[in-house]
């Protein structure tokens, strides 16, 4: 899959290097979990809830939230996701390293295949702030994976450190 530093991405559409920055993004998402055992995955390092295989399920949630629910207008509810972005986070015993990655792969190809066809300048209206061009959601979805893959990148660290 191209990404955003192949040469033909540089003078490519928005729409299509907005989409190739993006996919870079998840792709670091994902790689955070590369290696680890489970126990490392769920492994808290800081007071909040924040663990690597958490971060991989509330980006799962984030991708659910922007390219279903404010694409589709269809309730969390409705999509099968928490209700806010705190609860996201939250592991259960089922969940794994292989079914979160397997889950945030399935959101990913979800969000791509929402979004198929539409223009960074088409409005999607299912997002409680109201209407926002689609431009602004993949703007907001790379401000919000770059900080969670820069947590990611420390808890990371810390982890491998432990070794």
């Amino acid at each position: 899959m191209p990404t955003a530093l192949d040469p033909d991405t540089f003078d490519a559409p928005l729409v299509l290097q907005l989409e190739r920055f993006l996919d870079d993004h998840r792709q670091m998402m994902l790689d955070c979990l590369e290696g680890l055992t489970e126990e490392e995955a769920r492994r808290r390092l800081v007071p909040s809830s924040t663990t690597l295989l958490g971060l991989v399920k509330h980006a799962t949630f984030v991708e659910r939230v922007w390219f279903d629910e404010a694409v589709t207008r269809r309730s969390r509810a409705e999509i099968g996701i928490p209700a806010t972005p705190e609860e996201s986070f939250r592991l259960t015993d089922a969940d794994t390293v292989a079914g979160v990655v397997e889950a945030y792969r399935g959101a990913c190809a979800d969000s791509r295949a929402a979004v198929a066809g539409l223009g960074e300048d088409d409005v999607v209206h299912g997002n409680r702030r109201g209407p926002l061009p689609l431009r602004w959601v993949y703007l907001h979805m790379l401000r919000e994976l770059a900080q969670h893959n820069g947590h990611a990148d420390i808890l990371r660290e810390q982890v491998l450190a432990a070794r």
